[in-house]
């Protein structure tokens, strides 16, 4: 069976538009990912940042799932030390009893915005990172069958089993995810220092549990896919800019793309930006092809999360149509997970 693909959204806000433009097209790129057979469809918290509109990520979760029949939902990912547990394990036990079998819960432990952002969520900025492993395994437990005198219960939510994801882009969270039985997913997308060697601590110390009797890993990768290799390489000169601009502490909604770059950003920038993206696939279809089966071959990837931000939607639908049209082509691997 060829290796599923998914989808990684972030809502994308690009200039000149509105989040209530960006929700009506997150939901219409939900809907055509469930016609190409898409496995995931996942939405990740962010804070306070112009360019993304599923800060309530929830929400967006039940916008998309109402919307769709059959693609699996989730967060790629909820921040948990944003959160307490009870309020997600509320939140995505109500998920789960308004679509059943659908609803997945990916983890990360990072704030997903800036400190400033970060107290302003009101969550102890000291303790609350470190707090992760023992806040993941409280999730897990009010996703349980309850005991006959638990006073204590996420009600929707108790007994509901609500999948658990680890999300990560250092070596803790692959240590994390072996030692619990979850599922992870490597964000390779935007931090690929750690990739194999997570991959494979992952794997060697992974231990059963009762949602997973094996390792299964999903990294994530950028594409921007085109009709030609200078199309898609100027679509994705919108992630560049948006990258340039968040390292320079001021992020705004997507730009749209340009023909020269290296007008635009320092040689330091580039550098940085080129580092940070050294996975990403831009080209057309054979080009992305060429170098996604390479990908999944080095990483022994399980499933791929793919993100592509680009700045006209139409272009946006186009690109995640010829990822779509290659899965038959790629390694054949486990669909379960």
């Amino acid at each position: 069976m060829a290796i599923p693909l998914s989808v990684l959204d972030l809502a994308p806000i690009v200039e000149g538009s509105t989040a209530a433009d960006a929700l009506r097209n997150t939901l219409d790129l939900a809907q055509h990912a469930e016609r190409w057979s898409f496995h995931r469809y996942w939405l990740a918290e962010h804070h306070n940042m112009p360019g993304i509109a599923s800060a309530a990520t929830a929400v967006v979760i039940a916008h998309v799932a109402g919307g769709t029949k059959t693609i699996r939902v989730g967060s790629g990912g909820v921040m948990l030390p944003n959160h307490a547990p009870l309020v997600i394990a509320e939140q995505f036990g109500t998920l789960a009893s308004l679509f059943p079998g659908r609803i997945e819960l990916g983890l990360g432990r990072a704030p997903g915005t800036d400190m400033l952002t970060a107290r302003a969520l009101r969550r102890d900025l000291n303790a609350s990172a470190d707090r992760f492993p023992q806040d993941v395994m409280e999730l897990q437990a009010y996703f349980a069958d309850p005991g006959a005198d638990q006073r204590l219960r996420a009600i929707p939510g108790a007994g509901l089993k609500v999948p658990i994801w680890i999300l990560g882009s250092s070596l803790f969270g692959a240590q994390l995810a072996a030692i619990l039985g979850l599922p992870f997913s490597f964000a390779s997308h935007f931090a690929p220092d750690a990739l194999l060697e997570a991959a494979d601590i992952y794997r060697s110390r992974f231990e059963p549990s009762e949602q997973l009797s094996a390792p299964y890993f999903m990294p994530g990768v950028n594409i921007v896919a085109a009709d030609t290799d200078e199309e898609a390489r100027r679509l994705f000169t919108s992630h560049q800019q948006s990258f340039a601009r968040l390292r320079r502490g001021a992020p705004t909604p997507l730009p749209p793309p340009v023909d020269d770059m290296d007008s635009f950003w320092s040689p330091e920038e580039k550098a940085m930006a080129e580092h940070s993206q050294r996975y990403a696939m831009v080209g057309s279809r054979e080009t992305v092809r060429r170098r996604l089966d390479a990908f999944i071959a080095m990483t022994k990837a399980d499933e791929v999360m793919v993100n592509a931000h680009i700045y006209d939607h139409a272009a946006r639908l186009r690109s995640f149509e010829i990822v779509a049209s290659l899965r038959a082509e790629l390694g054949a691997r486990s669909a379960s997970g």
